[in-house]
């Protein structure tokens, strides 16, 4: 069947111009055509060789009102159907047991946590209560799943970064479908077509969430059908477009690979053309000069104005780490020589950059406190124009002797001297800082443990905004107020990136001592979203209970910690090539001038 599959792709794909692409449903013979006219699809027979039928999609119109299209995939099949060439339907333990509804078209496993004997055996039953079904076949986990709140909001979608912990602590746990199911189905929502209206998704664009709804089928009122229905960020406050969506789709997808030891999802050619199309739209040329990638406010983890417009460090984490799986995973083949060229060169001018110009500790400090300013040449020292009063007074007191991380955003004129959590663990992961600068960053969370974990692990970003500098940078988010919420908040589900981080460094006690911590208080606080106050000994004024990255995140860092050897399905190690090329570049002479003639490289460094 793979191979008739396979081969029927093909011959959709080159049958005219009026289809746009062609992608392979899950469900092994169920097919996805995609055409110009929208996004929204039903299930027909069509008649194909040899007299086989296959349930094929065609598309349908989106109206007449092109603002309100809707993006949705719509199935019409109820059986259960395992996906999984891993593990058969009858030994699937995420297909036993009662399935109760969520809500608009969502199911979620029933929550039954009477006579649980610990809190890890509590976090998988909250975990499983809150996975989401699509035609019957688990596709995800919903953020939060409080039955005692009555304003939900988006918090009943899957969103891709959320579920990532959900998808690793499966992935290790050996229950291989629910992940496989959510990258295939992410993938089909993937934004395919160019658009010029300003107001659709980029072409490769993945979506920040989706959710599953239930309608009545058309002509037919005793029937329903499933409707995947993805948001882009066109619902989501500050309708801002999800960069870090795509990035953690491509680390999910290597990891499911290493992990179960099954190349057959990211071999297929419709995962090969998303994991190019992602990275068309990274690498794509553009005003900036950097190999940093530009992006707006609110476009990762944190979701709201923060001040962390241009090269924040998060997004330039996962960009390198999804540069280096996508090259692990890409097939060599004369289409993909081009890109696979542009990748290498990329990572070699971000590995530079980043950890050159991002890393402070107090010998960098010193030296930026001794910086000249309005230097005009190749030669420049400080390349940015950096202004020594920009150094906060807090920072002077604040950083310790042993110990440094990466700053949360570099401009022309501006560094952003915050210290943000998941950028500096992440750049831990992936190699993108060297290893002294990780061993330097694990020696601060040591130094600085009462600032950075406190009562609750961990926080987002520190110091937070305060005063005048609140109301300018935020707009007096009401949200984000002082040690709230992004604003220097608490969240326990960085403590999976703090695991990964401290076993790939050989200090897991780090991790172990911070798990600790959580234990206290994390089971009785109802698995809260956030804490709040400088060491997070309050719940988050607005923080949602049973939310499930909070609960994916400790179960991740619990299995890790009893299985170390796991975390090597999601980290990143430096190859050769690239080690080579930064020691040439970081050994030669800051100070000389470069030549005019003859200028191979693309960006500046």
């Amino acid at each position: 069947m793979a191979a008739t599959s396979e081969a029927l792709l093909q011959v959709l794909c080159s049958t005219g111009p009026s289809i746009s692409h062609t992608r392979l449903c899950p469900n092994k013979s169920k097919f996805l055509v995609s055409t110009n006219q929208g996004l929204r699809f039903r299930s027909e027979k069509v008649k194909f060789s040899r007299h086989k039928s296959y349930n094929m999609i065609s598309a349908f119109h989106y109206g007449p009102n092109v603002s309100d299209r809707l993006r949705s995939l719509t199935c019409k099949c109820r059986k259960i159907d395992s996906v999984s060439d891993v593990i058969s339907e009858k030994n699937d333990p995420l297909l036993k047991g009662d399935i109760a509804t969520n809500g608009n078209g969502t199911f979620s496993s029933s929550l039954n946590i009477g006579g649980v004997n610990s809190i890890e055996e509590e976090a998988w039953e909250l975990l499983r209560a809150s996975m989401v079904y699509y035609c019957g076949n688990p596709v995800g986990t919903i953020a939060a799943n409080d039955p005692s709140d009555s304003s939900i909001l988006n918090y009943d979608q899957v969103f891709i970064r959320d579920f990532i912990p959900s998808g690793i602590a499966f992935l290790l746990k050996g229950e291989y479908d629910i992940v496989r199911n959510f990258i295939l189905h992410t993938l089909q929502l993937q934004s395919w077509e160019k658009t010029m209206d300003c107001h659709s998704p980029g072409q490769g664009l993945m979506p920040a969430s989706f959710k599953v709804r239930t309608v009545p089928l058309d002509g037919d009122d005793s029937a329903t059908e499933d409707i995947l229905d993805p948001d882009f960020g066109e619902a989501a406050i500050g309708r801002v477009a999800p960069v870090d969506s795509g990035l953690w789709w491509i680390i999910l997808l290597r990891a499911y690979g290493k992990c179960t030891g099954d190349l057959s999802v990211q071999e297929r050619v419709d995962v090969q053309t998303g994991i190019k199309m992602i990275l068309k739209l990274c690498l794509a040329d553009g005003f900036d000069m950097f190999p940093t990638l530009l992006v707006t406010d609110g476009s990762c983890m944190i979701d709201r104005r923060m001040g962390i417009h241009g090269h924040p460090l998060e997004i330039q984490a996962l960009f390198y780490s999804a540069l280096l799986s996508a090259r692990e995973m890409l097939i060599r083949e004369d289409a993909s020589a081009d890109l696979i060229t542009a990748l290498n060169n990329r990572l070699v001018a971000l590995s530079f950059h980043v950890r050159e110009y991002y890393w402070i500790d107090m010998r960098k400090l010193n030296e930026i406190y001794r910086y000249k300013t309005e230097e005009y040449s190749y030669d420049a020292v400080n390349k940015f124009n950096i202004y020594p009063d920009q150094i906060p007074p807090w920072l002077v007191e604040w950083m310790p002797n042993k110990g440094g991380y990466m700053i949360g955003n570099l401009q022309p004129a501006h560094m952003d001297f915050r210290f943000f959590s998941l950028g500096n663990l992440w750049s831990i992961v992936s190699s993108l800082a060297t290893n002294d600068q990780s061993h330097a960053i694990l020696d601060l969370y040591e130094a600085k443990w009462r600032d950075l974990v406190g009562d609750m692990p961990l926080k987002i970003c520190y110091p937070a905004l305060e005063g005048q500098e609140w109301r300018i940078i935020t707009g007096s988010d009401p949200k984000n107020t002082p040690w709230s919420y992004h604003n220097g908040g608490s969240w326990p589900t960085l403590l999976w990136q703090l695991t990964v981080a401290s076993i790939k460094m050989n200090r897991p006690e780090i991790a172990e001592n911070a798990v600790k911590v959580a234990e206290r208080r994390i089971s009785k606080d109802k698995w809260a979203e956030y804490y709040d106050t400088k060491r997070g000994r309050f719940i988050g004024k607005q923080a949602r209970l049973f939310q499930t990255w909070s609960i994916a995140g400790y179960v991740v860092a619990k299995q890790l910690l009893d299985n170390p050897d796991a975390a090597k399905v999601l980290v990143n190690v430096e190859d050769t090539e690239l080690v080579n090329a930064f020691s040439c570049m970081i050994s030669a002479n800051p100070r000389r001038k470069r030549s005019r003639k003859g200028i191979n490289q693309t960006f500046i460094i």
